[in-house]
């Protein structure tokens, strides 16, 4: 019965505080700062097949051969070769397919990461084009995308402290200490829809004059907005 009658009793200070704490004044507003960022990290998709010449199977162009012009024409572009690695093979157990079927043709797919996309029309020549199944640029990303969260995130806190302090001036009170904070994310990355042929990379390898040509891609923006909800105490 005591017991009872104790926590009966801590049940009711705690209450008798907790209402108490609702009595302040208080004032909550939202905070944000955005801003866009072009993309420096770009990971590409190569994908590398055998083809026949000449449609004798005797005369093939291996996936090696294929492979070792694009290892050699990564690291002849100043690019890591560790920022090359396998996606994903057509076959495993391409001898025993190859018994079966000597016109089996071996793919492979890579996937690339680079820091400047100029430097794909210098990749793609170096590379025979009829052994190019495709090329696509998979994802992107910003190399100080961190520190810039950070960096909105106080200034959107910033601005929710600068709207609240001019609020409640506006009514003749002071701003008191924040009571709550919570961050709302809106960051977004636009994803790029770009694929390119054998055909395609084959007509925007040269044009008229013989010049190399930049493929055509829409390099979109990544949009970062933060917002910071937070309350205040009025004074």
């Amino acid at each position: 019965m005591k017991k009872l009658l104790t926590l009966a009793i801590v049940a009711l200070f705690s209450f008798n505080a907790l209402a108490q704490a609702d009595l302040r004044k208080k004032i909550s507003v939202n905070g944000t700062a955005e801003t866009e960022v072009t993309p420096d990290i770009i990971y590409l998709s190569i994908s590398l097949k055998e083809y026949l010449k000449d449609g004798n199977s005797k005369k093939k162009v291996e996936i090696n051969e294929l492979e070792t012009q694009l290892f050699n024409a990564v690291q002849k572009a100043g690019i890591p070769s560790e920022n090359l690695m396998i996606n994903n093979l057509s076959s495993y157990n391409t001898i025993a397919e190859k018994k079966k079927n000597p016109d089996f043709l071996v793919s492979k797919q890579y996937r690339l990461k680079v820091t400047d996309l100029n430097k794909w029309n210098q990749l793609m020549a170096a590379i025979d084009p009829k052994g190019i199944a495709y090329t696509n640029i998979e994802s992107f990303d910003y190399s100080k995308i961190e520190a810039l969260k950070k960096e909105l995130k106080i200034k959107a806190l910033q601005n929710a402290k600068e709207k609240a302090q001019y609020l409640v001036e506006a009514i003749g009170s002071q701003l008191g200490a924040p009571l709550d904070i919570q961050e709302i994310n809106n960051e977004s990355f636009p994803q790029m829809n770009y694929r390119s042929s054998p055909m395609m990379m084959k007509s925007m390898a040269e044009d008229s004059s013989g010049g190399m040509v930049s493929p055509d891609i829409d390099f979109k923006k990544i949009k970062l907005n933060y917002q910071m909800n937070t309350v205040f105490e009025i004074k």
